[in-house]
């Protein structure tokens, strides 16, 4: 039995990217068959199909890390999920990019009835990130304030809805009155545009001239220094994207002793993975998380959502692939 998947033969532009015709992969005994209904496209899925990523995946390779589906079948040793199981996958052996995809059972969790496949397909980099940013590398407690830059992206939108879930003061930024209506919707206590001036000094005076506890930053490389010079006294910026170098003044830290601190979601320990599963699914069932779908393209359409998720100039949601 055959199925529709996505190949690159080669790195380059998003014209490697192929439909091809390719067998149904089957499981190992620790793994589920997933036929996958959706798929979320992420930004970091460009970087490794242009081969610039500090992982280079062997070639040829089908991408995409996450989706949303039905168990088609399960290995030997799986005893947690069956077939007909609802499901979203936050990695997956053969990748996501296709109609059927393996995943290891560790990384495939149960889709909340209160969300669909394409919801599902947005949940795993996008909202496991955001817990681990808020609540692992940044400790974050309920009374802060946080500002997310750049909050109405698929991770700014995962950030607006747990913080608003623990009870934080969430101050957000987006580049467009679509994605300023956007995060006011999702419950951000104030919106900023970030692309008007003196945006920075309004922000400053919505905190009474005291500044943040954290940022969540998803594009380090043309805002950090604005961060910093945003943050309370003791406050944190949280590193969640960047796209190239800036230089910052060290005095802006040592003044207000302030730090910064990186996120990578693959650095979790199978500890830390657990645990951001359980409070995303537990989040999702309870109603607090939704993700919001800005887009959704055709297989064959894989090569335009590529490009039109790295040159968004405001983003309002998450991009998705439909199978």
């Amino acid at each position: 039995m055959n199925m529709k998947a996505i190949k690159v033969e080669s790195f380059g532009g998003p014209e490697v990217l192929k439909v091809c015709d390719v067998p149904i992969p089957q499981p190992a005994e620790d793994e589920v068959l997933v036929r996958i209904k959706a798929v979320g496209i992420n930004p970091v899925d460009t970087y490794l199909r242009t081969g610039t990523h500090t992982i280079k995946p062997p070639l040829p390779y089908t991408p995409g890390s996450d989706g949303a589906g039905l168990v088609e079948k399960a290995g030997a040793a799986v005893t947690k999920f069956k077939a007909g199981d609802r499901v979203f996958v936050s990695g997956t052996v053969t990748g996501s990019y296709a109609e059927y995809a393996t995943v290891k059972a560790s990384t495939t969790h149960p889709l909340p009835a209160l969300l669909d496949f394409k919801q599902g397909a947005a949940l795993g980099a996008p909202y496991f990130t955001a817990y681990r940013a808020l609540f692992i590398r940044g400790n974050i407690q309920a009374g802060q304030t946080l500002l997310i830059h750049g909050a109405s992206g698929a991770v700014g939108n995962g950030c607006i809805q747990f913080a608003k879930a623990h009870g934080l003061t969430v101050f957000g930024t987006a580049g467009s009155q679509q994605g300023l209506d956007l995060i006011k919707k999702l419950g951000v206590d104030q919106a900023f545009n970030h692309r008007e001036e003196g945006y920075e000094q309004k922000i400053m005076a919505a905190s009474n001239g005291k500044g943040v506890d954290y940022v969540a930053e998803m594009l380090s490389n043309v805002n950090l220094q604005k961060d910093l010079d945003l943050l309370a006294h003791g406050g944190t910026v949280l590193l969640i994207g960047s796209r190239g170098d800036i230089n910052i003044s060290p005095r802006s830290l040592m003044t207000k002793e302030t730090k910064m601190i990186g996120v990578m979601l693959p650095r979790s320990t199978k500890e830390e993975m657990a645990l951001t599963s359980s409070e995303v699914v537990k989040g999702a069932e309870a109603g607090h998380l939704a993700p919001v779908i800005a887009r959704e393209y055709p297989l064959a359409e894989v090569g335009q959502a590529h490009q039109d998720i790295i040159n968004t100039t405001s983003a309002a949601g998450k991009l998705v692939l439909v199978t």
